[in-house]
């Protein structure tokens, strides 16, 4: 009789394990939007949820140390006039942060050191270029100020931040709604997947399609893939019988598929995020309690299932946090965010090792903060390979050559805010381009004025004291 012969590897027993409630950010009414987004973007000093908001988008930004019950005056970033479909923390600074609306901008917002202290109105720089909603954004992984942006209209947008300036548009590339678009590892490739079925690399700088592929999934519902190693491609989707896929690709050879595995019948989304240092891929369903975790080899059937991670409730979102975030003397290999209806749960992954020395094989040299290539560089047609950090010290945070340096002289906007023209110091307080603050702002003058005016004639018509 032939024994069979389990595939050996260090990942067969990553341990997932969701935090006790004390290390949770609990009463966090996380945004009930039916967008497929992640809803959640981490860095190693804050974590930020998109929130639900009254007359406008607004998301809440914590220090990662600020967990428990999260009081509901807790102050938040609220300059979009339309719901936040989408948020990320730039790679290279961890105190700024992008976000697009449904009210078609893009706004980049800097978060004060520690957290903020009073609600944030005012962006940065705000992106506008979009006609439809914005549900899509991707800091470039190496090139300092270079976002990319992809909206309902079809359009996807490279901006230079730094000058608030759109360098590239691409709007005949693709037919439908883009479902999802992400860079290769040096940024020299962008990876979109679309509602026409199709997959497409691109030139980023060219605005041209490299490759593509139809149909990578027969089914109808939402596509979303992502580049990993070696450059293959990895994408997720529905069978035309609505069963859930995960499929690998070689870009070089698109025709058909190096492996296409069906996982079950659910209808949630799948998002997926990778690992490029142990080359494990994470798969989150919207809806599922669960996260499933793949090894991506050389080796046939090239995606090898480890295991799961089961909790008790649904997803709403998920963020992941970068691997220089992480406890390193814990073996912990990947930590999520995991958004429920009212709460964010850290889900730690762990290698369980006897030894509480720094594993070299867990963790080999990965992406430091550190841009390699500035922006306008980038858009000339040079390239940057990812600037590697040890994390055999631990958490690495950013140099200060490293920082993040806006041109503010560049971002400001050349015309004033009609708000910004009144002359009460005491509502002296303008966001972006408002009209409902605008019109808040044009009643409390004219009650004051008001006020004022009764208040004059009451002291007229009083006696006068003797």
């Amino acid at each position: 009789m032939s024994r069979k012969v389990v595939r050996s590897s260090k990942f067969r027993h990553v341990f997932g394990q969701g935090l006790k409630a004390d290390q949770c950010y609990d009463d966090i009414r996380i945004s009930q939007m039916t967008w497929d987004s992640n809803f959640c973007t981490v860095n190693p000093k804050f974590v930020a949820m998109i929130v639900d908001a009254s007359g406008g988008g607004s998301f809440i930004v914590l220090p990662l140390s600020k967990t428990g019950r999260i009081d509901m005056s807790y102050p938040t970033v609220c300059g979009h006039t339309g719901p936040v479909l989408d948020i990320e923390f730039c790679p290279h600074n961890d105190n700024i942060i992008a976000s697009g609306s449904e009210d078609c901008s893009v706004m980049i917002w800097e978060i004060p050191e520690g957290g903020l202290t009073s609600p944030l109105s005012e962006p940065v720089v705000k992106l506008e270029g979009h006609s439809k909603r914005v549900g899509i954004l991707s800091w470039h992984p190496t090139a300092h100020n270079v976002l990319m942006t992809a909206g309902c209209d079809n359009v996807l947008i490279l901006w230079n931040v730094a000058r608030g300036q759109e360098m590239v548009r691409m709007d005949t590339v693709h037919t439908d709604l883009i479902y999802s678009a992400c860079w290769n590892r040096d940024g020299s490739q962008i990876l979109t997947a679309c509602k026409d079925k199709t997959l497409r690399v691109l030139d980023p700088r060219k605005g041209t399609v490299i490759t593509e592929k139809e149909k990578p999934h027969e089914g109808s519902r939402p596509v979303r893939a992502l580049f990993v190693s070696d450059n293959k491609i990895l994408s997720t989707g529905f069978s035309r019988m609505s069963e859930r896929q995960v499929a690998l690709w070689d870009p070089n050879r698109f025709g058909e598929p190096l492996t296409l595995q069906e996982l079950d019948t659910s209808s949630g989304v799948l998002l997926p995020f990778f690992d490029p240092d142990t080359g494990i891929v994470f798969l989150c369903g919207k809806g599922d309690t669960s996260i499933r975790y793949f090894e991506i080899t050389d080796e046939a059937p090239f995606v090898h299932y480890l295991s799961m991670y089961s909790g008790k409730e649904s997803q709403k979102g998920m963020g992941y946090m970068p691997k220089r975030g992480l406890e390193v003397n814990k073996c912990e290999i990947a930590r999520f965010y995991k958004l429920h209806d009212r709460k964010c749960e850290p889900v730690v992954m762990t290698v369980p090792r006897k030894s509480d020395l720094f594993q070299e094989d867990l963790y080999p040299n990965t992406i430091g903060p550190e841009p390699s290539v500035e922006a306008d560089d980038w858009f000339d047609g040079k390239d940057g390979q990812p600037i590697m950090i040890s994390l055999k010290d631990g958490i690495a945070a950013p140099t200060k050559s490293s920082e993040f340096k806006l041109n503010k002289t560049l971002l400001k906007s050349t015309t004033p805010h009609p708000c910004e023209t009144s002359d009460s110091p005491e509502i002296a307080l303008s966001p972006a381009s408002d009209f409902t603050y605008c019109t808040l702002r044009n009643e409390v003058k004219q009650l004051r004025e008001a006020l004022e005016a009764l208040t004059k004639t009451v002291n007229d018509l009083q006696p006068k004291q003797q």
